[in-house]
């Protein structure tokens, strides 16, 4: 089932001065259960793909579908209301917020969809056990390494039940035993649980773990391969 799809998605940052062509007819589909990396050098356009796909940013020309639902031209509400009920983000620098404990980052976002004061704390509680921290979750993120508010950022990001994950760069300031654990919680939920990731990364380590490298250079998509077919076969 196909998740995420666009068609000839454009975006052109300054178009009446020194215009700059961010992306240049991106069209591609990502299907549920994916575990996919798009991968480019800094100004290739991957980042700027993860926020048309989220709807943090609206393209110039072309078209954003989740699950059918035409986002790219949502209002801003409505867009702000489906990410919330949708859409789990990983971010580069955490995002944590340093006043929360771990509990209370990940339960933050449930409390946003209005859900039970009993079923965030058992969800947010659940999550946190799951991602190995199960006896940090009264920790504030300063209390923490950069590994384990990565892994609250996971948990967070898991909290809201989304359709599917993006992950701008989540393992960029970790060191390789902190990422390769991370890796390991994301590719396990990826596989028992079906969840959908797609990553934006210069990171090899996160390169060799996806499943499909969607290759990005000066805005279009250069490559879009299949490796480890044997696993999707598997799965």
């Amino acid at each position: 089932m196909t998740i995420v799809r666009t068609e000839n998605l454009s975006k052109v940052y300054n178009p009446d001065t020194v215009p700059v062509h961010a992306l240049r007819d991106v069209s591609i589909a990502i299907e549920e259960g994916e575990f996919t990396a798009l991968r480019g050098p800094s100004g290739s356009g991957k980042t700027t793909l993860l926020n048309m796909i989220s709807g943090l940013d609206r393209p110039t020309s072309g078209k954003v579908f989740i699950d059918g639902h035409e986002i790219s031209k949502m209002k801003d509400g409505e867009r702000i209301d489906f990410r919330l009920q949708n859409i789990g983000f990983v971010f580069q620098h955490y995002n944590l917020i340093p006043v929360f404990t771990a509990r209370e980052n990940v339960s933050f976002i449930m409390m946003l969809q209005n859900r039970s004061k009993r079923e965030i704390q058992q969800r947010a509680d659940d999550l946190l056990d799951q991602v190995g921290l199960g006896d940090r979750k009264d920790a504030r993120p300063a209390q923490l390494s950069g590994g384990q508010q990565q892994r609250v950022a996971v948990a967070r990001a898991l909290a809201s039940e989304p359709r599917f994950i993006l992950a701008d760069e989540p393992t960029a300031n970790l060191d390789t035993e902190s990422a390769m654990n991370l890796l390991d919680i994301m590719e396990t939920m990826n596989r028992e649980r079906s969840i959908t990731f797609v990553f934006s990364t210069h990171d090899q380590r996160v390169i060799d773990r996806a499943r499909r490298v969607i290759t990005m250079v000066d805005g279009a998509v250069f490559r879009d391969e299949i490796q480890h077919a044997h696993e999707l076969q598997e799965s």
